[in-house]
């Protein structure tokens, strides 16, 4: 079993709050987060950016292992998440994860490409525990 962890920390409240994340790699330390990188384009980070950048690895990762299970040695992918928050009552959902693909494999036919990307998108483990929509829209060649 491996388990990883993070940590943020919020001053202040509300709009006026400053947060900061961190993770146990030491790659984020003290990024910075808060109402105006969430909901504006301010500078850092926000839980919705980190969600995909989660997704996107965790599945092209996936991907990269089923095609190599599947015999497979040479080739390159590239994905791209987009997680999209929406307003829920009083507070906020994440109604959606969308996977953009693009791939090429050395001797494999698009059908079976997109059967294992599939495959891959379901089994993945960021897959699994998000509780919204997931897309998969490939480009193979």
């Amino acid at each position: 079993m491996t388990t990883r962890s993070a940590s943020a920390r919020y001053d202040g409240l509300g709009k006026d709050g400053k947060g900061h994340i961190s993770t146990q790699s030491g790659l984020l330390t003290d990024a910075q987060y808060g109402f105006n990188t969430r909901f504006e384009d301010g500078p850092g980070t926000n839980p919705e950016e980190l969600i995909a950048a989660a997704h996107a690895g965790c599945f092209t990762m996936a991907l990269a292992f089923a095609l190599a299970g599947a015999g497979k040695t040479q080739g390159n992918l590239e994905t791209k998440a987009k997680v999209t928050l929406e307003k829920d009552g009083d507070g906020f959902t994440i109604t959606r994860s969308d996977l953009t693909l693009t791939g090429h494999v050395d001797g494999m036919e698009r059908d079976e490409f997109e059967r294992i990307a599939n495959e891959a998108k379901a089994g993945c483990p960021v897959s699994k525990v998000l509780n919204c929509d997931i897309t998969l829209d490939t480009s193979f060649g």
